[in-house]
């Protein structure tokens, strides 16, 4: 099916919700310029609790991937690799997070079925990670 608006669903003003016709929403944040002091395990899992809270989802299993018990040879050494990505399943959907410790960059994709409030969620992101939203994107998914 074409959509007639052009947008493909997506809108990078959008606030708020998914209305009852939709099947939910995936908020997509790239913040620049964040404190690396909370690219870690720690401060990630304390994230996901504060999101979940604020945004009324029902957090479930955490997941990581980083460079702990990783053998130095094996360790990411690029801009675009080095950091820690971590996965947070909700009974919605997920909560995804890539840091990026050598670029000061934090890539956030928050989806579920159910309603939320996208401004308050990246109100809340931006500043957990001290960082600048450089994009936003909400998608709409139907």
């Amino acid at each position: 099916m074409v959509d007639p608006s052009g947008t493909l669903g997506i809108s990078s003003s959008r606030v708020g919700s998914a209305t009852d016709d939709e099947y939910g929403i995936e908020l997509l944040l790239d913040l620049h310029g964040c404190d690396v002091a909370t690219f870690n395990r720690g401060s990630l899992d304390a994230y996901f609790t504060g999101i979940c809270d604020v945004i009324k989802m029902e957090r479930c299993d955490v997941h990581f991937w980083d460079d702990i018990n990783v053998a130095p040879e094996n360790m990411s050494t690029e801009p675009k690799t080095k950091g820690t990505s971590a996965v947070c399943f909700i009974i919605t959907s997920t909560i995804v997070v890539h840091t990026l410790d050598l670029l000061g960059t934090a890539y956030i994709n928050i989806f579920s079925c159910k309603q939320f409030d996208s401004k308050v969620a990246e109100e809340f992101t931006t500043s957990w990670f001290s960082g600048r939203c450089v994009k936003r994107n909400l998608i709409v998914r139907v």
